[in-house]
């Protein structure tokens, strides 16, 4: 197909009926020029892989929570729709857990990370009983002034995030298992080891050990190496107390994703693989196991959609001015080497455009230059009142939004195609639901302190 770069397959037939629809039912239009829109089907089928992949290799009766990380895209409707397909929530802020207990996500499927709890979130967190991971030192000892003395027993799961330190991937900032990492207790540290098996041994009620390597960027053999030191942790401390102490190892999320193509590589089902043959002792039924997965899941079932406002030459290049750029896109702004992404061209009715492929920059709406998702990009001639696809964004694009030039946040919209009848046939068609609503210009007033207008005149 000429309009993408790469890619086919029934999600590519899924989204191009997709586009087509959001222009006919005015999703996207001349006044609402960007939106973002989901795969429902697509969304579904991940969570479904992710189940299998992780069943396959692990024994029989072996409890397994997979927690969507919802920094991925924080959005109420996202997360009720993946706890019906049985996930749980990781949370790493006071936002975060009011979303998923806002979707209805149980506080005994919910995990709470974060590097700078503060004592009323673990307050709150122990509460609920919702399942924590301490981050550090310090933080396990504000753990131990909060805990009860009497019975621990019925506390939620309490863990500890340890750094293994085996090094980082290509993306540095997202790499997390660094030697000078931010997060977690660093294994390696001189003492650091012997501290950690000391900490297990003197809290009974420290039960489960965590890790994240890390994300986009970090090859899974990497991966594997943070785990397989965690689990080798986990069994050194079991070892000393004399008795299974650690009954539950968070392995983090992280697996990156393929930017490249609609192709899903590497999958769920690869990484468990990989790491049953790199810890197989983590599949065999004696530990509990914690998913944390978010890019991987969403990625693929995501869009940006939007509209081309003007078309124009400069320096001898093609320059397509579109609704979408740091605002929507920030990361791939910012870094593009690091996150590039892939753009489908749309003629202005939705339908996939066609043509001789021209050298063409796609420009975001926001003033200042570098503000373009694409350089240089081979795609048929874009048009004013074409249409762009940025492709490959249903995670982090839809959370991190930039308010430079105070532009709104694009609504959200989950798809899916259903058989409509018509006479004495039917066919398929798409239906949308909101998922976000467009920010109005009264918010954006609001959230600029519009009510105190007045308020900095009072002062002299």
């Amino acid at each position: 197909m000429g309009h993408v770069e790469s890619g086919s397959g029934s999600a590519a037939r899924r989204r191009d009926a997709a586009v087509r629809a959001a222009v006919r039912q005015g999703i996207v239009t001349a006044d609402r020029p960007v939106a973002g829109l989901l795969d429902v089907p697509g969304i579904r089928a991940a969570a479904a892989a992710l189940h299998r992949a992780f069943a396959q290799v692990s024994a029989p009766g072996t409890d397994v929570l997979h927690a969507f990380a919802v920094k991925a895209a924080p959005l109420v409707p996202v997360l009720r729709l993946l706890a019906e397909e049985g996930l749980g929530a990781e949370v790493a802020s006071p936002g975060e857990l009011a979303l998923a207990r806002a979707a209805g996500v149980p506080p005994a499927r919910t995990v709470l990370d974060s590097p700078a709890k503060t004592a009323a979130e673990l307050r709150e967190a122990l509460a609920l009983g919702v399942a924590v991971n301490a981050d550090s030192r310090e933080e396990l000892t504000r753990l131990d002034a909060l805990l009860p003395d009497s019975d621990t027993a019925s506390l939620p799961p309490l863990g500890l995030r340890v750094n293994p330190q085996v090094g980082g991937g290509s993306i540095g900032a997202l790499s997390t298992a660094t030697p000078t990492s931010k997060f977690g207790v660093p294994l390696r540290d001189e003492g650091a080891r012997e501290w950690l098996v000391r900490a297990y041994a003197e809290r009974p009620w420290l039960t489960r050990i965590h890790a994240h390597v890390g994300s986009q960027g970090c090859p899974l053999e990497l991966m594997a190496a943070g785990i397989r030191a965690v689990y080798e942790l986990a069994e050194e401390v079991n070892e000393h107390v004399g008795a299974r102490r650690v009954r539950s190892v968070d392995i983090g999320g992280g697996l990156p994703v393929n930017f490249a193509s609609d192709d899903i590589t590497p999958t769920h089902a690869t990484y468990a693989r990989l790491l049953a043959e790199a810890v197989p002792g983590l599949f065999d039924g004696r530990y509990g196991l914690v998913t944390e997965f978010g890019r991987s899941l969403l990625a693929k079932s995501g869009m940006v959609l939007a509209r081309v406002e003007y078309a124009k030459s400069a320096g001898g290049r093609r320059i397509a001015v579109t609704h979408a750029g740091a605002q929507v896109a920030v990361r791939t702004v910012f870094a593009p080497e690091a996150w590039p992404l892939r753009v489908a061209v749309y003629d202005a009715w939705g339908r996939p455009k066609e043509g001789a492929p021209e050298s063409q920059d796609v420009a975001g709406p926001c003033c200042f230059a570098g503000d373009l998702i694409a350089t240089g990009r081979s795609l048929p001639r874009l048009e004013a009142g074409d249409h762009v696809a940025l492709l490959d964004t249903g995670a982090y694009y839809f959370s991190n939004h930039f308010a430079y030039n105070t532009l709104p946040r694009p609504g959200v919209y989950g798809y899916a195609e259903h058989q409509r009848t018509k006479g004495a046939e039917t066919a398929p068609s798409v239906r949308f639901v909101p998922v976000r609503p467009p920010q109005s210009l009264d918010e954006l007033v609001a959230e600029s302190g519009g009510a105190h207008a007045v308020g900095l005149t009072a002062l002299r």
